[in-house]
């Protein structure tokens, strides 16, 4: 059975070889040069227009999405934003946004880990540890536990 599907995939491997030879004419395929004989046979083509027609025209922008333009820079002030503003513009300054508080973030978590370890090295110079806290907090539990158990008993010889 995997002789078979072996096999399959090779003539599957040669059919688009031999389709890509047809397409363009050509055996060469990790050639960047281009051929004299290619270039002659096919007029010059001028470049393609259409990829505009995908942008949309104009995209009336949100007061976030104003502030994410102020943010990153595009523009100084509220009063200088059109009133139509390409997604492109836009998604290029959320971005840019998306940036800068990713680096925030970073510094935040940098100096939070700093400031941690600075109090981790001051509890260690007060000789505190986890360890001492949570036997602390057991042994207080217990005593709690402890007078409860003989306020219980003593509200139970009252009771006899």
């Amino acid at each position: 059975m995997n002789f078979i599907r072996s096999r399959l995939a090779t003539g599957r491997l040669m059919g688009q070889w031999r389709r890509q030879v047809m397409e363009t004419g050509s055996v060469r395929r990790m050639c960047d040069k281009p051929q004299e004989a290619k270039a002659e046979s096919q007029p010059a083509v001028p470049p393609r227009a259409d990829h505009l027609g995908f942008k949309i025209p104009g995209y009336k922008p949100s007061e976030f999405d104003k502030k994410m333009l102020l943010w990153s820079g595009r523009f100084k002030t509220a009063d200088q934003i059109p009133e139509l503003v390409s997604f492109e513009t836009i998604d290029a300054a959320r971005n840019n946004v998306r940036v800068k508080v990713c680096y925030g973030m970073m510094v935040a978590t940098i100096m939070a880990c700093l400031m941690m370890v600075i109090s981790g090295k001051r509890a260690a110079a007060r000789h505190e540890s986890l360890t001492k806290q949570n036997m602390e907090k057991k042994a207080r539990w217990r005593e709690e536990l402890q007078r409860e158990r003989e306020a219980a008993a003593a509200m139970s010889e009252k009771a006899q």
